[in-house]
């Protein structure tokens, strides 16, 4: 008999709730499961005036800081559409959450791997030895823009231990059930 996959993936338009999902996901288990040890991070939208005007990065224990800004940041900063990403801010945050070898954690969470965060040479290496990790990983993608897929996303989605889960809004409370599920079975 096959073990269920390690490695899920959640997928879905912008706005869908994939972040959402997520963080609900990880409290429920923290609270199923209080001793859980998890590591990672997950982008927040920040907004002035109701307006979009960048994203956070905040660690799995609270920590934030920039990852990209429409207001602000240097010229030589990488742009994605409006907003320029502050490579060396996340790398900052986000690279010591993903160490798999100085790490007892039992659950990585990575939200997301997308453009913005692979402007971070550093980045895609560490995702893929938490994919080719024994421990359970759940990390979201975007959809392919214009059918074109951006490479290190199709590694991960084609990884041989990873399922998929599409999100739209009608299905995000039972997918969120569906991968609470899934990540409680190869937790307990």
């Amino acid at each position: 008999m096959c073990s269920p996959p390690k490695r899920l993936l959640v997928t879905g338009p912008p706005g869908v709730g994939k972040t959402t999902l997520i963080t609900r996901v990880v409290e429920k288990l923290k609270g199923t499961h209080p001793d859980l040890k998890v590591r990672g991070f997950y982008t927040r939208e920040i907004r002035q005036s109701g307006e979009r005007t960048g994203f956070e990065i905040v660690t799995i224990d609270g920590q934030s800081g920039s990852l990209a800004s429409s207001l602000s940041g240097s010229n030589s900063w990488p742009k994605v559409g409006k907003y320029k990403v502050d490579v060396a801010g996340f790398e900052a945050l986000a690279l010591p959450e993903l160490e798999v070898n100085s790490s007892d954690a039992q659950l990585f969470v990575i939200d997301e791997v997308g453009k913005m965060e692979l402007f971070s040479s550093a980045f895609f290496p560490a995702v893929w030895t938490i994919f080719n990790s024994n421990i359970p990983v759940i990390a979201s993608i975007p959809i392919p823009k214009y059918g074109r897929d951006i490479p290190e996303v199709a590694r991960i989605r084609n990884h041989a231990d990873t399922m998929l889960y599409s999100l739209t809004k009608n299905s995000r409370d039972r997918v969120c059930l569906e991968v609470y599920d899934h990540l409680k079975s190869l937790l307990d």
